[in-house]
């Protein structure tokens, strides 16, 4: 009789951020498709880097630790306000179409 040997998740942690494992793909990313309503073939159409038994596995971790990752995604979506709002502080977005454009004008013109 052959003796089963459970996967581990396919979740690493470097330098604070979670991916899922041999990918550049954040645990955010395949987490905020799949509650957008994505199913798992749609997250891989999307992010051909995946694996789909790992998005599955991955999925499933989730419906385990909801309330945990529930609150890891919302504190990521609070520090992502949070740079955005001090980008903006620093480097007004405001007519930066318009600026870009003039100093692309300014460089041609030599």
């Amino acid at each position: 009789m052959e003796v089963l040997t459970p996967n581990p998740i396919p979740i690493i942690e470097t330098n604070g951020v979670f991916r899922v494992a041999g990918t550049r793909v954040t645990l955010d990313t395949v987490l905020e498709c799949f509650l957008d309503g994505a199913t798992p073939e749609e997250i891989v159409q999307r992010y051909p880097a995946l694996d789909l038994v790992a998005v599955y596995e991955v999925i499933a971790y989730y419906l385990r630790h909801q309330e945990q990752l529930n609150t890891y995604l919302a504190n990521g979506r609070t520090r992502a306000e949070e740079v955005r709002s001090e980008v903006e502080k620093r480097y007004n977005p405001v007519g930066i179409r318009e600026r870009l454009l003039k100093r692309q004008a300014n460089e041609i013109r030599g």
